[in-house]
């Protein structure tokens, strides 16, 4: 990194990212390209998508781009931004990608963990028949893209976090960003999510508003990193603890299918939320 960039704030690494090109993974190309001629859903694609946060938010600029130009609503969903750009637009949109090194462990390990928080969210929202699941999984999508993009120009600000984490002088990862950084990640993804004039709702979702939808999205991305820290998380019960004060109608065997742990584990999560009284 260099020295000038040292003594950065918030307003100047959000400056000099919004105006990056957004890669994307190397295996999304590959995939997309795939596609050319297939008879293959909407549906289909929005989950091809959903596993990339980054060919997410490429594609939902050029919806978004597109819709400006037609006045239409804000696209607020992955299967919406597939459905205003179409199965050319996600292959113009691959084609003209350049590409992410994955082999940087951090940037890896950033992205699987946006797609799990993802992945849970989209489960856990899909439970309340009163808000849009998909957008509460965009949200949590998202919520990485501050650390991604970090990871993807300048890894070495993402890492001295890492490090003042694992070497104790922090014992949370915003802390360790903070100590090192200056700021969170949370908030740069917030930062560039309206410095790029994404739909308002997103930034709303993100920024974890005191909503549902916005509590689920938060939960299911602390449930991913505590998952991916450790597939036996201690701190896991809480997780799904807290989010049934925003699901109260859904049961707690549907809340915890929606984590990849063993079964093992999962019994032993169930056990520890049934000691606990609600309310």
């Amino acid at each position: 990194m260099e020295n000038h960039r040292l003594h950065w704030g918030l307003p100047q690494w959000v400056a000099y990212l919004r105006e990056k090109e957004i890669p994307i993974m190397p295996r999304s190309k590959l995939i997309i390209e795939a596609l050319a001629g297939e008879d293959i859903s909407p549906r289909e694609l929005a989950g091809i998508v959903m596993c990339d946060p980054f060919l997410s938010l490429r594609l939902l600029r050029r919806a978004e781009h597109r819709r400006s130009s037609t006045l239409g609503h804000d696209t607020t969903t992955i299967l919406g931004a597939v459905q205003q750009v179409g199965l050319d637009g996600l292959l113009a949109t691959a084609a003209e990608s350049v590409l992410c090194d994955e082999n940087i462990a951090g940037l890896a390990a950033c992205e699987s963990r946006a797609v799990l928080s993802a992945s849970i969210a989209l489960h856990w929202a899909g439970n309340r028949a009163d808000i849009s699941p998909e957008e509460v999984a965009f949200a949590a999508l998202l919520g990485e893209i501050g650390e991604l993009m970090l990871w993807a120009f300048e890894p070495a600000v993402p890492q001295n976090a890492l490090d003042e984490l694992h070497s104790g002088r922090a014992n949370r990862n915003v802390l360790a960003q903070q100590q090192t950084a200056g700021f969170s990640f949370k908030q740069l993804s917030l930062g560039l999510i309206e410095a790029w004039a994404l739909p308002q709702l997103i930034g709303q979702l993100v920024k974890g508003a005191d909503t549902p939808r916005a509590n689920i999205a938060r939960l299911a991305s602390d449930a991913s990193r505590h998952i991916q820290a450790d597939a036996e998380n201690p701190a896991l019960p809480d997780d799904v603890f807290a989010v049934k004060a925003f699901l109260p109608g859904v049961s707690w065997h549907a809340l915890l299918e929606a984590l990849p742990v063993s079964d093992e584990y999962r019994v032993q999560v169930l056990q520890k939320v049934l000691e606990r009284p609600l309310g």
